[in-house]
């Protein structure tokens, strides 16, 4: 974690630190994925993700670039026995024969990506001593050679690479924004299972006193006459199933807790309490400017778009493959053979090479034409199968509007049964203390009540599920009608 995300999760740790007390927590829905996007195990892992692939633009970026490289051989050591004739005998007799050699070479190469060719400058240095009966010493130089060659009838490498590379990059940069929407999504749902586990806790403590109270009133009009034993029971049995439930909801609580604080990446004690969020603002998406967005930014569609580039680069690979393939070398420089050092740089001599080289394909039993026919069939496998993705994401996106906004309606309905729910109970507790109620009706509007509760937490869980997914399929944040902004030299650990 570099120090800007470790001052975040300090701000974030000692902000609800100082409003709860030492080792607890207070998370608002805002606090929590600001928190799991900087130091969960997943936001982690996703930051790795996108700088491998980072990295991997920037060799491309860098191969595009001019490359030097020194080749060195300081010491070469080489003992034979050779043919070497003899003019006064007329005759070849074997000769043993020692040689020392050393050679260093500089080049310096430049990709043509247009010509799919590489140029290439070079300097060349060997030196050589013969030992025995042929002894003395040789410089070779090649001061400066330069020269270009490519295939003239062949695949060419550079021009796909510089198609498909771009593209690549661009799918890393929205799989890492995609992914940390994810992060939140997933957030949403710790987050909300730790609320709702929290209000089954607050309600089962208010159900325990309500019925340890209730039950002292059953008993007291109980003595009167004023309810019948069965009542009285059904006002017993009420409480330990309160105690009951009390303890269920105990444990459940805090597996949400340890859950959520597992995810995001807090010690396992830390006491979270979570404030559930206010009513949404309303937010009108349009489905039609919604698709536009996840068909530019969808990073699934681009890697589609990729794998059909990638099978157009083999088709085309495999076509040219199948014909004759001619190659040229050409290079015009210096060189020079001497006895000393200085010599072999003194008065070079013009040295040129011409080379073209032809391959024909005789006779391959028709392999270079099921290569071909395969990459063919490879491709419009990745046609259609970017077409149904394509389908396949719009329909998502339609589909995931149009319950975003049925969910936008149905947080605003949850909060009024809630508030009708608490109005209604609360009378009919009175009603009940003051004898005008019975216990079935009590029990009834006591249920109501709990059962709203839980409609309204899960209708906000599920406004703000269906608001993630929708930024997460199209990467933009119609809250603020801008591309959702992601620092990539941050996350880099770049200032």
């Amino acid at each position: 974690m570099n120090i800007g995300r470790l001052i975040i999760a300090i701000a974030l740790f000692a902000g609800s630190v100082a409003a709860s007390g030492a080792g607890r927590m207070v998370l608002s829905l805002g606090d929590a994925v600001r928190l799991a996007n900087d130091s969960s195990l997943n936001a982690f892992r996703n930051r790795n993700l996108y700088a491998s692939g980072y990295w991997e633009w920037r060799t491309f970026k860098a191969n595009r670039l001019p490359g030097m490289s020194l080749e060195l051989t300081p010491a070469q050591y080489y003992r034979y026995i050779t043919t070497r004739y003899d003019s006064q005998q007329d005759v070849d007799v074997f000769r043993s024969q020692q040689m020392y050699t050393a050679s260093a070479g500089l080049t310096v190469t430049q990709n043509v990506d247009f010509l799919g060719g590489s140029l290439y400058l070079e300097s060349d240095l060997e030196y050589m001593r013969n030992f025995g009966a042929m002894k003395g010493n040789q410089f070779s130089s090649v001061p400066v050679r330069l020269g270009y060659r490519q295939n003239l009838i062949g695949y060419n490498a550079f021009r796909w690479e510089k198609r498909i590379e771009p593209m690549k990059y661009e799918k890393v940069k929205r799989e890492f924004v995609y992914n940390m929407e994810t992060v939140s999504e997933e957030t949403v749902s710790h987050f909300f299972a730790l609320a709702l586990a929290q209000t089954e806790f607050r309600l089962a403590k208010e159900n325990l006193a309500a019925s340890d109270t209730l039950l002292i009133i059953g008993e007291r009009r109980f003595s009167i006459a004023a309810i019948s034993q069965t009542d009285l029971l059904t006002l017993r049995l009420d409480k330990v199933n309160a105690e009951n439930a009390l303890e269920n909801a105990r444990i459940e609580i805090e597996r949400a807790r340890l859950s959520l604080a597992t995810y995001l990446g807090l010690d396992s004690d830390t006491e979270i309490e979570v404030v559930l969020p206010g009513k949404p603002v309303a937010i009108n998406i349009q489905e039609d400017r919604a698709l536009v967005y996840a068909r530019e930014n969808s990073p699934a569609i681009m890697s589609k778009r990729q794998t059909v580039l990638e099978a157009q680069r083999d088709v085309n690979k495999t076509r040219v493959e199948s014909m004759f393939n001619l190659s040229l070398n050409a290079s015009v420089g210096f060189n020079q053979v001497a006895r000393t050092f200085g010599e072999a740089y003194s008065h070079p001599l013009r040295q040129d090479l011409v080379s073209l080289s032809l391959s024909i394909p005789l006779v391959d039993w028709g392999v270079r034409k099921g290569k071909y026919n395969i990459a063919r069939n490879n491709l419009n496998v990745a046609q259609i199968a970017a077409r149904q993705e394509e389908l396949s994401m719009e329909q998502d996106v339609v589909i995931t509007i149009r319950d975003f906004n049925s969910r936008q309606r149905l947080v605003g309905s949850a909060a009024e049964a809630l508030d009708l729910a608490d109005r209604a109970y609360a009378q009919t507790l009175q009603r009940f203390i003051i004898g005008k109620a019975d216990i079935n009706t009590l029990t009834l509007s006591h249920s109501r009540q709990q059962e709203a509760s839980k409609n309204y937490i899960t209708s906000l869980q599920n406004y703000w599920l269906s608001y993630y997914k929708i930024r997460k399929l199209t990467l933009f944040d119609f809250e603020l009608g801008v591309p959702i902004p992601t620092d990539f030299d941050r996350t880099l650990g770049v200032k």
